[in-house]
């Protein structure tokens, strides 16, 4: 395949040399620059010449200005004018030569011009390229597991085989067959490495190797209120058992206040051995933030910088004295964020249909049961406190106020409470300067049904407030809580500052999952 790439760049270099030859050649020869009259310069040769300022008597064609020595032609020959030789040729030699191309560099090359575009699908070579890897066989799934190629990403792939495409959309059959096919290959090959799930965590064990070796990073596409747009790309990547924390940081943020929106993608780009051959890279949008529409919150600071908190799970760092941005972090919770990462387009997020489940409804006290939670609390470097909890449930009689409550750690019962491994904070690191902010950590849940199936995944920022009343009478000391909510659920966690012991013991934490959320996923009435 890269053969083929040298062989059309040496063509392309031997056409520049043959043309430039074959232009400058007949200049050179005895009686160049003669009258076509006769022999001679004669008479009006040089009453021409008289016309003409001296350095342009001299000036050579392709603008070399001297005497004609046999230097200077060989310096006109070697540096002849630049102009599109290849552009200049009948389409069918065109389409012979590009005939010659792999997928990539066909796709690559359709990016040049319009008529390379239009060159470029060329639905005989699709057909040739994609009989000559996948043979008469074409792709399809066996099964529901295997199914990865859905509406949605139906429409990533065409969209990536037919961008930038003119003409009619039905001549482009077999290079949307090739996209398909490879996208499904490949798809079908890290699903089926998702498959492995971890049973403490309920999220599949390779994760973070599969990111990693997809290549996958994430980018902040920054617009400002001017329609100024800015692409950063991830400055560090923080990967934990379920979430990653990515930061941005640098000097290339605009001003807090003159910011309209935040878009994150994840990007896949394709691994290159010379620098030079760029390839077009997935862009697969993940969320985006409308500043104009969305409030930040305060949650902290230090001696330099103060943090703001946009939903969902976004840390802002502004300087402090200053509205100027330090550096931007977010937290991503591991369900499905090899697909959001992958097959969302540029333009619109990744969406998996609700998967809906039965309900058994012969008790009429029947509620939730068999639910599994796997709760973390962390920041970029350290884990702060886990634990794993199951079973849990709820029987219909205590469904109250729109939501479902699930109690994980009981305040009365003191065999539940938690001790947290040192202070809570949240490192953060700008350019030269770094530090932490006291009482904020990254908080990452995830919550299992009774099928094992993740119902509710949560990685976001908390922080530590006062407690307006006292938690629990067992222990003697100051008193907090650390709450989270959002249109699926909210949760509440209670702690206590043991002053001898300096550290914080979780005494309560309490789920409340929204009774709509349940209704849609067990079609229930509650």
């Amino acid at each position: 395949m890269a053969g083929r790439g040298e062989f059309f760049q040496s063509f392309l270099e031997g056409l520049e040399r043959k043309n430039a030859l074959q232009s400058w050649s007949g200049r050179f020869q005895p009686g160049w620059g003669r009258q076509q009259s006769g022999p001679g310069r004669g008479r009006g040769w040089k009453k021409e010449r008289r016309k003409q300022p001296r350095a342009a008597a001299n000036r050579q064609p392709g603008g070399w200005s001297g005497p004609k020595t046999e230097d200077n032609r060989r310096r006109l020959t070697k540096y002849p004018p630049r102009e599109n030789i290849i552009e200049r040729l009948p389409s069918e030699i065109l389409i012979k030569i590009l005939s010659y191309l792999d997928a990539t560099s066909l796709f690559s090359i359709s990016y040049v011009s319009k008529l390379f575009n239009q060159l470029a699908n060329d639905d005989v070579m699709w057909h040739k390229i994609y009989m000559s890897q996948f043979g008469s066989h074409t792709w399809k799934p066996r099964s529901a597991d295997d199914l990865v190629l859905k509406a949605d990403q139906v429409e990533m792939v065409d969209h990536l085989a037919d961008d930038q495409s003119v003409g009619d959309q039905s001549t482009r059959h077999w290079k949307r067959m090739y996209f398909r096919a490879i996208a499904g290959q490949e798809m079908k090959k890290w699903r089926r490495e998702l498959r492995e799930i971890s049973p403490y965590t309920g999220l599949p064990r390779q994760t973070e190797w599969i990111l990693r070796n997809l290549n996958v990073s994430w980018e902040l596409t920054v617009w400002d209120c001017y329609g100024r747009k800015n692409t950063l790309e991830q400055s560090r990547a923080y990967f934990f058992e379920s979430s990653v924390i990515l930061r941005w940081s640098g000097s290339f943020f605009p001003n807090y206040h003159k910011i309209k929106s935040i878009e994150l993608y994840g990007v896949r780009k394709e691994a290159q051995k010379n620098p030079r051959d760029r390839k077009p890279s997935w862009r697969s949008l993940i969320s985006k933030l409308n500043m104009r529409t969305q409030s930040g919150q305060f949650i902290g600071q230090d001696s330099l910088v103060k943090l703001v908190l946009l939903f969902p799970g976004f840390i802002i760092g502004i300087w402090r004295g200053t509205t100027n941005v330090a550096f931007i972090m977010v937290s991503l919770h591991f369900n499905k964020l090899v697909e959001k990462s992958l097959l969302g387009s540029p333009v619109c997020p990744y969406s998996e249909p609700v998967e809906l489940l039965p309900a058994d409804t012969s008790d009429p006290e029947f509620g939730l049961h068999g639910f599994m939670l796997h709760f973390v609390l962390h920041n970029t470097g350290t884990e702060i406190m886990s634990g794993h909890f199951l079973p849990l449930g709820c029987p219909r009689a205590q469904i109250w106020h729109d939501f479902v409550e699930l109690k994980v750690i009981n305040r009365t019962n003191l065999s539940q409470h938690r001790s947290l491994s040192g202070n809570i904070k949240l490192p953060w690191k700008s350019e030269e300067l770094e530090g932490s902010v006291e009482n904020c950590c990254i908080m990452t849940l995830t919550l299992l049904d009774e099928f094992q199936k993740p119902f509710w995944c949560v990685s976001s920022p908390c922080w530590i407030t006062m407690a307006k009343t006292t938690q629990s009478l067992d222990y003697s000391g100051d008193h907090f809580q650390m709450e989270y909510q959002d249109e699926e659920g909210k949760v509440t966690m209670k702690l206590v500052w043991l002053k001898e012991q300096k550290q914080f013991f979780l005494v309560s934490l309490v789920l409340f999952l929204s009774v709509s959320k349940v209704n849609k996923r067990f079609s229930t009435d509650y």
